[in-house]
C-alpha cells in the first residue's frame, strides 16, 4: 500500500514537469520557415515594401480588420498610401499548426500603427493562413482579433 501511495504521489508531483516538457517542443523546419516568413511580413508592412508583400500575398487573399475586410489590392493600396502604417508589431507569442499542407500561424502581438493620422497601440491575436504554391509559401488570409482588457 505504501508503494502504491508513493507512486501516486510521485506521479502527481511530476505531472506538471512532464506537461511543461511537452509544450516546449521546438517547431519543425516547416513551422520555423513560416514563423520567419511572418516576421519578414511584419517588417515589410512596417517598411511599406508593397512589392515584397505583393509576391507574398495570394491574389485571392483576404485581410480582416476591426472595421471590415479587404482584398489583396485594397490591403496593398492602404499600406502604400499610408492609410494604415504598421509601425511595429511586437510579437509576444507565436505558434504554427499544420492542417494537411496548410500552415496556420497564430501571433499574439502588440501592434503600434498609425490609422487615419492617429497612432494607436492594440493587443491582437493575428491568424495567418499560408499555403504552398509553385514551390513557395503564400499568404491566403490574415485576420486581426483584438484582445479585450489588455
Amino acid at each position: 500500500m505504501k508503494k502504491y501511495l508513493l507512486s501516486l504521489c510521485l506521479s502527481i508531483a511530476c505531472s506538471p514537469m512532464l506537461y511543461a516538457q511537452q509544450n516546449n517542443v521546438l517547431p519543425s523546419g516547416t513551422e520555423q520557415e513560416i514563423i520567419h516568413l511572418s516576421k519578414k511580413k511584419w517588417q515589410w508592412m512596417a517598411d511599406k515594401k508593397t512589392d515584397s508583400l505583393d509576391l507574398l500575398f495570394h491574389d485571392n487573399a483576404m485581410f480582416v480588420h476591426m472595421g471590415g475586410s479587404m482584398s489583396k489590392k485594397q490591403e496593398l493600396d492602404v499600406i502604400k498610401s499610408g492609410g494604415i502604417h504598421y509601425k511595429q508589431a511586437e510579437i509576444q507569442d507565436v505558434s504554427v499548426k499544420m492542417v494537411g499542407k496548410i500552415a496556420i500561424l497564430y501571433n499574439r502581438i502588440r501592434l503600434t500603427a498609425v490609422v487615419g493620422g492617429n497612432e494607436v497601440v492594440n493587443p491582437f491575436i493575428v491568424t495567418e493562413v499560408y499555403m504552398p504554391e509553385n514551390g513557395k509559401w503564400v499568404l491566403g488570409s490574415l485576420a486581426f482579433t483584438r484582445l479585450m482588457g489588455q
